[in-house]
């Protein structure tokens, strides 16, 4: 394996183990409002876009009703789905996103907790933000210091680290989890009786001895 390929790794390894220390003194705190909040709203744009999709689902699927809001469908209409009891993740790596930027008004507006997953703990969205999380890296694991890797990464296993939080703090059991992934095979074993499985819509033959 060449040493570009290898960077992927260590630069990941070199950032994640300075990030509990990072987050120490926010993660707690925000993880209180994130659980009082009655829905989580989850937003970015580009790569930091994808990464917000996945945190929106992980915790959807451990209890927390989540929801991808995309900025600028937001601004036609999208940002309807935000209440007052909403909890709002935003990410961004430059932390000066223009289309978020563009959003913070009418976020404002609905006096709502706004968390921050941010390269940049000193930009405009941080300045805005009730919560910002650092996730702040050295450099790109791409050979051009460009391409998002490392960004993506680091605010990846941030978006774990709340969901897994928050499961402690909810209290959240297998069997719950078993009600959220009903096809899968954790979810049939402990949610579904046999009778259920073998159900087809049809009566089943029984063959008595």
């Amino acid at each position: 394996m060449n040493s570009a390929m290898e960077k992927v790794i260590s630069y990941a390894i070199e950032e994640l183990q300075t990030l509990p220390e990072r987050l120490e003194n926010t993660m707690e705190s925000m993880l209180s409002a994130l659980v009082n909040g009655e829905r989580v709203i989850v937003s970015g744009v580009g790569k930091s876009g994808i990464i917000a999709q996945k945190i929106a689902a992980t915790l959807t699927s451990v209890g927390k009703p989540s929801h991808f809001l995309h900025p600028i469908e937001a601004m036609h209409g999208d940002i309807g789905i935000v209440n007052k009891s909403s909890v709002v993740i935003i990410l961004s790596n430059s932390g000066a996103t223009s289309e978020l930027l563009s959003l913070i008004p009418y976020l404002k507006k609905r006096n709502i907790i706004i968390i921050g997953i941010l390269g940049n703990t000193d930009s405009p969205l941080a300045k805005v933000c009730n919560y910002v999380l650092d996730a702040s890296v050295k450099r790109e694991a791409c050979p051009l210091n460009l391409a998002p890797t490392t960004s993506t990464l680091i605010a990846l296993a941030i978006g774990d680290m709340i969901a897994v939080g928050y499961m402690e703090r909810s209290g959240f059991t297998p069997e719950e989890f078993a009600i959220s992934h009903p096809a899968g095979l954790l979810g049939k074993s402990l949610s579904m009786t046999v009778n259920e499985v073998m159900y087809t819509g049809v009566h089943l033959p029984i063959i008595e001895s």
